[in-house]
């Protein structure tokens, strides 16, 4: 009985966790064209208007010493922000919403399945 009710809330708890990591890697790379304008990713990505974004998903905000970034990014770094997939679904969707007075212009991607994808292919680089 504590085997089948174990198994019933592993399954529950997969089926309420977070679709972010079942994105596409490769749709999320033609999502990424949305975002090439300011940012790069690949062996040789250099900072643009915004940060290199490889290894992302899970870094510590702030962290590219060869980055400019705004005093609103640097507080929330300095509160423990870290990019993982809800925090960059949330930022992805929204930048200002997470963080107000963030100097991303982006207004941000409206479809989930974007979001997803994007992240499934940012995790990759």
């Amino acid at each position: 009985m504590l085997k089948q009710t174990l198994m019933a809330g592993a399954m529950l708890a997969t089926l309420a966790s977070p679709a972010l990591a079942d994105g596409d890697a490769a749709k999320g790379e033609k999502v990424f064209n949305k975002c090439k304008a300011c940012h790069a990713v690949g062996e040789t990505a250099k900072n643009k208007v915004g940060p290199v974004l490889n290894g992302i998903v899970g870094a510590q905000a702030g962290q590219n010493p060869d980055f400019k970034y705004s005093e609103a990014l640097l507080e929330k770094a300095g509160e423990g922000l870290v990019w993982d997939e809800d925090t960059l679904e949330v930022f992805l969707r929204n930048p200002k919403e997470l963080i107000a007075g963030t100097k991303m212009s982006f207004p941000g991607l409206r479809k989930e399945d974007e979001i997803e994808d994007l992240i499934a292919y940012l995790a990759t680089k």
